[in-house]
Formats: structure tokens, sequence, C-alpha cells
């Protein structure tokens, strides 16, 4: 047991729990403790808005698959993360949020830069915490990444007040925690495994739905296993692209809205779906039919999330990577549904891709094309919006990863996740795909790239307008283009060369290979911009 500062014993429960890079913001409220992270060797990677910080780290997260840190100062900057904090929550994505606050003395009397942060984000956490007690510091925070990091991960907020980083304390780091209140299933419940054993051997046209849990639970490579060995064709939700390589002849493409055509009939002509790490939200099931015959086995640690959105016949509560071991051990022979895909295989369908006027690019070949110039280890972090669905229709992942904002459709998140990919795995090429509605929102992190030496590659796809909203606009609202405009906007050459950063203007279909292997051989900062047609479709 050391005497130390509240704010020396943050550092060190950052060092026992493993984080050697953080993102943030610094302000008053918080200086104490970046005062002791400069005597760390701590990485820590100073973003342009606090909000950025939050998806950075986010992005971090995903890649490692542990929780990672965000911090902020109190009032404005502690309210600029809740946007992250919502985004990671609706991810599923394991975060721990430092905030700084007013003095304890100065709580609830509306001082300079004071913010019930705990209150404002308790809607987006799995849990928040608000240090009072100096001495308490060890406990939240090992509660605090116990917390993120198991069941259904999740960000948690610490919010502590300047006075008490800077108080005294005898600090040790627990090495175990024990919650009474929080006890995440793990193991499937037996009787449920075998009546899902039995769904699976009984059924003719079975079928493996691939959700983002199965990343943040790690159980990738066991589902695969049991596709193999049970020959079950997969489709995935955009969360789950890439937990089957997309060139894979069990894989069956994208569901939903925006999704294709063999995995939305895919979906809707199996006897028996398999849910794995899916909460299968609106935009997931919009293509699916109800029908009566149909078997549901889903699997995810979180209760709530089973059955919510489509009816349930066999559910499983627990770790994926458990309960796939379970299922696994008890599914030893291999099967055989070689007919039920032939029959899916009729429904791939390679939609032509249309020349683009002269002075543009059609977004889906420049896509395409990246396609081929990536190498198998990138990571591809796709921006919300029109550029998000040409992205996740059109790349292909293999032994890399594919992240978005999935849950709350975040616009602004490419970039800085992009940033905090890259700075989890240096080793992966990783590529941010925005619109220009989007780019406006982050391209203030151009210079944390540079400042931090994070290699990502930007591409940005302008065609003027919030192409999205103005599409919902021409098709529900008798083509009244309302405030989609983005007359106005720079060059985003212009604004990567302000940076010093290398850049291509790419208007024409000739200029598209060259432009991709320029980028891709470049081992510093690059950005594409793309010219699109404005009114480019956004799937069709």
């Amino acid at each position: 047991m050391a005497r130390m500062t509240v704010a020396k014993a943050m550092t060190e429960c950052l060092k026992a729990e493993g984080i050697t890079t953080v993102f943030g913001y610094p302000g008053a409220a918080i200086c104490p403790f970046y005062d002791e992270l400069n005597n760390t060797e701590i990485r820590h990677v100073l973003v342009r808005h606090e909000v950025n910080g939050g998806h950075a780290a986010s992005g971090y997260a995903r890649i490692t698959g542990k929780p990672a840190v965000a911090i902020a100062t109190s009032g404005p900057g502690a309210l600029n993360l809740i946007t992250a904090i919502a985004t990671a929550y609706m991810d599923s994505v394991p975060m721990v949020v430092i905030t700084g606050q007013v003095n304890s003395d100065q709580l609830g009397r509306d001082v300079f830069q004071e913010a019930d942060i705990t209150g404002s984000a308790e809607p987006f956490v799995k849990h928040s915490y608000l240090l009072k007690r100096p001495e308490d510091t060890a406990e939240i925070f090992k509660r605090a990444f116990y917390i993120a990091g198991t069941g259904r991960r999740g960000p948690v907020l610490i919010d502590i007040p300047v006075d008490v980083q800077t108080a005294e304390i005898d600090f040790e780091y627990p090495e175990s925690v024990d919650i009474r209140s929080y006890r995440p299933s793990t193991m499937g419940n037996g009787l449920s495994v075998k009546r899902a054993v039995n769904a699976i051997l009984a059924a003719e046209k079975p079928l493996i739905l691939a959700g983002g849990g199965l990343f943040t639970g790690g159980a990738v490579g066991l589902m695969r296993e049991l596709a193999e060995r049970t020959d079950i064709p997969v489709v995935s939700t955009m969360m789950g692209l890439g937990a089957v390589s997309t060139d894979s002849p069990l894989y069956y493409g994208m569901i939903g809205m925006h999704g294709c055509k063999s995995a939305n009939m895919a979906i809707n002509t199996c006897d028996t779906l398999i849910l794995l790490g899916a909460r299968v939200g609106d935009r997931s099931i919009a293509e699916m039919k109800k029908r009566e015959n149909l078997q549901v086995v889903h699997i995810d640690i979180d209760p709530a999330e089973i059955g919510k959105n489509i009816g349930v016949n066999v559910p499983i509560v627990g770790d994926l990577t458990l309960v796939l071991g379970q299922l696994l051990d008890q599914l030893t022979d291999k099967l055989d549904h070689s007919e039920w895909r032939r029959k899916l295989d009729e429904y791939r369908v390679e939609k032509p891709v249309k020349a683009a006027a002269e002075g543009f690019v059609n977004p889906k070949l420049f896509i395409k094309t990246l396609d081929k110039y990536l190498p198998t280890h990138s990571v591809v972090v796709a921006d919300v919006g029109s550029n998000q669905m040409w992205t996740a229709a059109n790349i292909t992942i293999n032994d890399g990863r594919f992240l978005t904002s999935g849950g709350m459709g975040t616009m602004g998140y490419a970039i800085p996740a992009a940033l905090g990919a890259k700075a989890a795995d240096p080793s992966a090429e990783v590529v941010a795909v925005c619109g220009d509605g989007s780019f406006q929102m982050q391209m203030m992190e151009l210079a944390t790239a540079l400042q931090h030496d994070i290699a990502i590659k930007v591409i940005v796809m302008r065609n003027n307008y919030l192409g999205m909203v103005r599409e919902l606009q021409e098709k529900a609202y008798g083509s009244r283009r309302v405030a989609v405009s983005l007359d106005g906007s720079p060059s985003y050459t212009k604004i990567a060369e302000a940076y010093g950063i290398e850049t291509v203007l790419c208007d024409s279909e000739d200029m598209i290979d060259g432009a991709i292997e320029r980028m891709i051989s470049s081992d510093k900062p690059f950005l594409i911009e793309v010219a699109v047609e404005e009114f480019e479709k956004t799937i069709l």
C-alpha cells in the first residue's frame, strides 16, 4: 500500500488495467489527473473535439476487444462526450469515460463549468460513478473496467471532482471485484442448448444471422467453425460484416433495407434462424416477413435483447464464446445443406456498375476498386449516410474489420474511430470513408492524425448533398429538398493540403486505380476526394 494523490492513483489504476493509450481533451477540472498522466508512459492522443475522443476510444476498443479510455473536463467538455457515449452504448462497445468535475463543495450551485454529467449520460451508460470519497478510487476504477468489459459490453462513466483528485489516499489496486447486483450470465442453460441442437438437426433450411456481438464477445472463430461443420449458410447485419469472410461460399450477404437480395431471400425462406449476437433492429428486420412456422434460436449475453424485435422459440442467455462451445460439443457430426445452399445461390446477383457522367466517379465502382487494392488485414470505417451503404455493399472483409455506427447512426464517427483503430493496430491499413456532410463534422481530426503520426487514409465522397436525407425527401416528401444542399462547402483537397496531408482529387473513373495505389503506398495520412454525381442513389 502506497501513499499518493487520487490523481496519481487514477494513473496507477489505468496501468493496472493494461491501458497504454488514452484519448482526450484537457481542462481545468481534470488538470490534476493530466499532470500525473504526464509522468507515465501512457500515450495520450489529443483530439480536437471531445466527442471525437469518445469515438476514437470506440475504434480502439473495437479492435482490441477491451475497454478503452476517453477523458474530458467538466461542463461542456463532459457534455460533448454524450454523443460518443450513446454511440458506444448502442453498439455495445466497452469504454471507461473519465470526466473532471467542479469542487465537491460547489456541486449543485451552478458554478462555472458545472454540469450533472452522471445524470445527463444516465440513459446511455451501463453504470456511472460520481467519486466523492477519495478512498473509493481503486474500487470504483476496478468496478468500472469490470462492468464495461463483461456481460453486454458498454460505456461506464467516472466523474471526479477536482478537489478529490488532489486528495491523498493509501492506494492499493484490488485483484478482483465482486458486485452482488451485477452477475452477467455466461454458460447457456443446458436444456435450452439441447433444444437449439435439436432445432439445428431437424432443420432443412437453417440460417445463421451474424451480428456485431460476435466481435465484442470474441466468438467469430467459433461461429465460423459452427457454420462450416453444420454447412449452414450465413447472413449478417451491417454490424456483423466480416464475421464470415465475405467471399466465403457460405456467406450470402447483408440483410435489411439496404441489404442484398440473396441475404433477404435467405432470411425470408429459411425454416430455422439462428441469431448470434444480433438484436435485429428495425433496419435489419424491415425486409423480414412474418411466418408462423419459423423456428428462431436467439443467443445473446443481454436477456433484454432476446425476443425484443422478433419472436423467439429457443432463447439462450449467455456468453457467445461459451454457448457456441456448448453447441459444438454436441454437434460433432458433419451436416450437409448443399441443396439449400444451391437454392440460395440462385439469388446471388452481381449488379452491373454504370459509368458515371464525365467529371464524376461512380462511388460503387470506387469502393469495388478500393477493395482490390486493400491488404487482407485492413480496417474499413464507414461513416453514416449514402457512403456507409456504398461501402457496406461493395467491400470485401476477409481477415479485417468493418466498423461503423450501426445502432445510433452517428455522423462524424469515421475519422476519429479510424484514428483509434489505427492506434490499436498500427500494422493494419485503416481507411475512413466519409460523405462530404459527415467529413465537415470531423475534418479537424486530420490535425490529430498528423500530431500523433497516425497514418489513416481518408476518402471523402463529395456530392454536395446530404444524400440519404435528400433521397428520403424525394421519395416521401414530394421531392421537396429542404436544408440538404451543402453549397458553400470547401475544396476538401485544399483542406487536406492546408494540414500538410497528401491528397488527390478523383473526378474521372480513369483516375481511380492510380489514386488508390498512391494512397495505399503512402505511409502517411492521405486523403482522396471523390467527385460523385449530385443525385447518385444510395443502392439502386
